[in-house]
């Protein structure tokens, strides 16, 4: 009973936090600077138009009543019409947000072995040569920030070797092969920028569980190291970088939008910036609260992770 009771006041905090953000990104599009109705008819465009325009789009009406009509219509999975293509919104981000799931799946994968293999080659060669340069990297990785990674990565791979696209037409691609090739840039730039704080994390709790008693024993017991390390040391090591998992998922979806931008990758996070420019307030809030939508999901699931495995949390009154 103490288990459910915490979960349900996690999901109730969640969705009270994503009714809070609905109602900030509806406010802040509402106060962003320029004219919508001049941005998409024009600068030709009179004033009796522009009024025109408002009236029809239901832009005249108080902001209150708006925001009402609009998130009763998310409710029921509905955003609305975009303002500048008249297509409904549901079709225009849609593809974009399949597009982003499978670049962030790509790069969950390449994180996955990344951030496991490093972490532990850090921990069993501690304070030797591999870990030094490890620890190197993982700082400069911790360092840069992700658009400048992945135009490192794109002059590098792309220009100077040739070896990738630096421009990632997805929806042009001919086989999985090539979309695989086409979205290895993005996904290794996204998988770097997370594996830097995992391979640390994992190799300070491997550290701590290599010099525990049981494993200490199994090594004096002759059993080979990389067994110990995968059978003893790494199952126990894996349950506190939980949390950081958890959140560089959450990571990856917003993360993602400076990374589809440097990468011109037709994704959720170019439709959410192109978006904000042309003014187009339904796209830009669905997007938006899609992926703040996105991280409050992984924040819970972090949570939720975290109850289920730690004892003195499920008996906590």
């Amino acid at each position: 009973m103490v288990v459910l009771r915490i979960l349900f006041l996690r999901v109730l905090w969640a969705l009270i936090t994503l009714f809070a953000v609905s109602f900030i990104i509806f406010t802040a599009i509402e106060i962003l600077p320029g004219d919508i109705a001049a941005r998409v008819l024009g600068r030709y465009a009179t004033e009796e138009m522009k009024a025109e325009f408002r009236r029809m789009r239901g832009l005249d009406r108080p902001m209150l009543v708006r925001y009402g009509e609009w998130l009763s219509g998310v409710v029921r999975g509905d955003f609305g019409d975009s303002l500048v293509s008249e297509f409904n919104v549901g079709e225009v981000v849609l593809p974009k947000l399949r597009n982003t799931l499978l670049l962030a799946l790509y790069a969950f994968i390449l994180y996955i072995p990344f951030s496991i293999i490093l972490g532990s080659l850090s921990a069993v060669f501690r304070e030797g040569v591999l870990d030094t340069v490890l620890s190197s990297l993982t700082l400069i990785g911790l360092s840069i920030p992700e658009f400048v990674m992945g135009t490192l990565l794109a002059f590098i791979f792309g220009v100077v070797l040739g070896a990738f696209p630096v421009v990632v037409a997805i929806n042009v691609a001919r086989s999985f092969g090539e979309a695989v090739q086409m979205m290895t840039l993005p996904a290794v730039t996204l998988a770097i920028a997370m594996a830097v704080y995992a391979i640390r994390m994992l190799r300070d709790n491997l550290i701590e569980v290599l010099e525990s008693d049981y494993v200490r024993m199994a090594i004096l017991k002759g059993v080979p190291m990389y067994l110990v390390v995968l059978r003893h040391a790494l199952p126990n090591a894996l349950v506190p970088a939980l949390n950081v998992t958890a959140l560089n998922l959450a990571y990856l979806i917003g993360g993602v939008v400076v990374v589809e931008k440097v990468f011109a990758f037709p994704g959720i996070g170019t439709q959410l910036i192109d978006s904000v420019f042309l003014r187009d307030a339904p796209v830009v809030e669905a997007c938006a609260l899609i992926i703040s939508a996105v991280y409050i999901v992984a924040n819970l699931f972090a949570d939720v992770m975290t109850i289920l495995l730690n004892p003195r949390l499920r008996t906590a009154k």
